[in-house]
């Protein structure tokens, strides 16, 4: 692939996260909350109680930031402290009646991007979706982003382990197959698995991998014949 191809796609990416933080911005101040606060509200909406720092890991900010817009959003009736239920000395944040009510609206914020996802044909929003998924993981591997509740980061995973090609992965969890189309990005039953074989795994099979590591051989080939003549 081209430098210019990945200087488009870069270019491509930060256009769709300056429209999201734009969009962001705009209907928080229209529902009188801060970033962090709608940010806040829509963790605690998918994720159930959390604690500070489980907060500003999901977030990726830091502690004190988090404390700030949770002493805002309290003071606003939207979420409440609680002692923690697995430890008595911790506090957990969790929502209220009113907080649940205004978590829904941020939730519904980027239906702009559904539109716009839309306009894809069916096999293109399968091929985006994969590339999401290696993209997501590899920023995570290199601490750019918190670790993500996916399928290819779970212990539950088994890839391409059933011969049906619409259905090729196993999830352990709810003993089911399924394709690439129905990889989570966000699973509220995820367990992180030890190791990265089964993400290895499903790596090998995604459509066109044999084709790539074809195309290095000759490259690998070369490098291992430089190695000899130097030895």
């Amino acid at each position: 692939m081209s430098a210019d191809l990945h200087l488009r796609i870069v270019q491509g990416l930060n256009k769709v996260g300056l429209a999201i933080k734009t969009n962001g911005w705009n209907e928080a101040a229209r529902q009188r909350l801060s970033p962090a606060q709608a940010q806040i509200l829509s963790v605690l909406f998918a994720r159930g109680p959390l604690r500070l720092g489980q907060i500003a890991e999901e977030l990726a900010v830091t502690p004190a930031t988090v404390s700030d817009a949770v002493s805002s959003l309290v003071k606003k009736g939207l979420v409440i402290k609680k002692r923690a239920a697995d430890d008595a000395r911790a506090l957990s944040i969790q929502l209220t009646r009113a907080g649940r009510a205004q978590a829904v609206k941020t939730a519904a914020w980027p239906d702009f991007l559904v539109e716009a996802i839309g306009t894809l044909l069916p096999e293109e929003q399968v091929v985006f979706h994969r590339a999401l998924v290696k993209m997501i993981r590899t920023l995570q591997e290199r601490g750019r982003i918190p670790v993500a509740r996916m399928c290819v980061n779970c212990r539950f995973f088994r890839p391409g382990v059933h011969q049906d090609p619409d259905a090729p992965h196993h999830c352990d969890f709810v003993d089911a197959a399924f394709g690439d189309v129905g990889l989570r990005i966000d699973c509220a039953d995820f367990e992180p698995a030890q190791t990265s074989e089964a993400w290895q795994e499903w790596l090998k099979i995604l459509p066109g991998s044999q084709r790539r590591c074809s195309e290095d051989l000759p490259q690998q080939a070369q490098m291992e014949k430089g190695d000899a003549s130097n030895a």
